[in-house]
């Protein structure tokens, strides 16, 4: 078979004109002279597979568009799948990779689909191990915790439901982004005969069918409150499609189903308040700045960082983010990760992440650079929040909310500016939980790991009161 030769000179200069770098800079972070690039830029030359596989690591975003464009997503593919760790010890040259996507296609979509398979079988081992040492049966899952798994399952993104959620907004938006307040309110008394009051009442939303009657708490924060009013119009505009996508899942319990439904629609809200396409582009021109994002949208800090971890549209993905949500006893009560690192099951999450020290320290942000047991390292931001009551009998909520990337992202990511990621000691050493982790140097440990003996010495004391065997 020839090889296709790939020229995409103008998206190449588009590239290095929007990141404001000179030509002399950016041939010297591909490896190539200045005069090499500007004969690939008016495209006299076209990119190699070593080019190739050195833009998509430098610039993961852009160049996921471009070779979306040029054809190339099952190279794409397939250099991303032999970047796994598992083959760190002899990677594959990039143009060997490049040589089976175009010579051996079907090859190619067998390697990426069983690294996938291998991928899905790691976590399924996580997940059985974790039930059998959290003394909880696989079979016997709680609603929530199936509709959780719906959620991470599907990729934390809804392509339907988000698809019609972004036209809704866009009819409601008007010259904004975001549909303001007043437009979801006459959307929802004129379209669809709903009166709205607010009034304080035990809870945030209630919304009475039989009358069509709305009682929204006002003693919530702005953005609660409007994402209040985004839900109930999401529930009943795309009523048809969450609905559908309800009826096609596999949810075994009514609960469980019944939860499905609340969570379409929160999914829903946030897609109206922060339209995909548009949202995107803000995130990345400002680089991922929540509190940026927060204010040009108007929405909370939370509701702007699980949005960020929704952004999987194929052809038009954002950062692969993870996003969790930690209570003050460290239970993590939201989470999901389009990134490797994936979040412990049952008990709780490795001590040594940030997100525990910000759950004490409200309204700051903190960064951490942390490296996972595989060698990969994630750069990450988290700030404790709190939610106030309304009441003096009530207290406030309280937790803190963590967002994440590969450090390959850490351009894109304003919290990592001023870090070096290669660093050999910058990186904390985290775990995902202390019994599914592998480390036998950790003075943070709380539970030896599940599936090593232990080793006790009555005449030693180190700060863990044994050593792993």
């Amino acid at each position: 078979m020839v090889q296709i030769r790939l020229y995409a000179g103008r998206q190449l200069r588009q590239l290095r004109e929007t990141r404001a770098i000179r030509q002399s800079d950016f041939a010297a972070q591909l490896g190539i002279s200045a005069s090499y690039l500007s004969q690939i830029e008016h495209d006299d030359r076209p990119l190699t597979p070593a080019l190739l596989d050195r833009l998509q690591r430098l610039f993961p975003l852009e160049w996921e568009e471009v070779a979306a464009d040029a054809g190339d997503r099952r190279a794409g593919a397939l250099r991303e799948a032999a970047a796994d760790p598992l083959f760190a010890a002899s990677p594959l040259p990039p143009d060997q990779l490049e040589r089976a996507a175009l010579q051996q296609p079907q090859l190619a979509d067998q390697f990426v689909a069983l690294h996938a398979a291998y991928r899905r079988a790691g976590q399924r081992l996580q997940i059985i191990d974790e039930a059998l040492t959290g003394g909880t049966a696989e079979g016997s899952r709680l609603p929530w915790e199936e509709v959780r798994d719906w959620f991470h399952d599907a990729g934390n993104y809804v392509d339907r439901l988000d698809r019609a959620a972004e036209a809704l907004a866009n009819q409601l938006g008007g010259q904004t982004a975001s549909p303001p307040v007043e437009r979801i309110e006459q959307r929802l008394r004129d379209a669809l005969g709903i009166s709205i009051v607010y009034r304080q009442a035990p809870a945030l939303r209630d919304y009475d069918a039989t009358m069509r009657h709305l009682v929204i708490d006002p003693s919530q924060p702005a953005e609660s409150r409007r994402f209040q009013l985004a839900h109930q119009l999401a529930a009943l505009a795309l009523a048809e499609d969450i609905a559908a996508i309800v009826e096609a899942s596999p949810l075994r319990t009514a609960a469980a189903r019944q939860l499905l439904h609340v969570g379409l629609a929160n999914y829903a809200a946030g897609a109206l308040l922060m339209p995909y396409c548009a949202f995107r582009a803000s995130a990345r021109a400002v680089r991922h700045d929540i509190d940026r994002l927060r204010l040009e949208y108007g929405v909370s800090f939370e509701q702007a960082c699980h949005r960020l971890s929704t952004l999987q549209r194929p052809g038009a993905r954002g950062i692969p983010m993870f996003f969790c949500r930690v209570d003050m006893a460290g239970n993590i009560t939201k989470r999901h990760s389009a990134t490797r690192l994936q979040f412990a099951r049952f008990g709780g999450a490795c001590p040594l992440w940030i997100v525990h020290e910000a759950v004490a320290i409200p309204d700051r942000i903190l960064f951490q650079l942390a490296e996972t047991p595989d060698g990969l390292r994630y750069v990450s931001m988290a700030k404790g929040l709190v939610k106030p009551s309304g009441s003096y009998a009530r207290l406030p909520r309280r937790y803190a909310v963590a967002l994440g990337c590969e450090a390959q992202y850490a351009a894109d990511f304003v919290y990592a500016d001023g870090v070096d990621v290669d660093a050999p000691q910058a990186a904390t050493r985290i775990g995902l939980s202390c019994r599914i982790c592998p480390r036998d140097d950790c003075d943070q440990r709380a539970f030896p790991p599940s599936d090593r003996p232990i080793l006790v010495d009555p005449d030693r004391r180190d700060v863990v009161p044994y050593r792993i065997g």
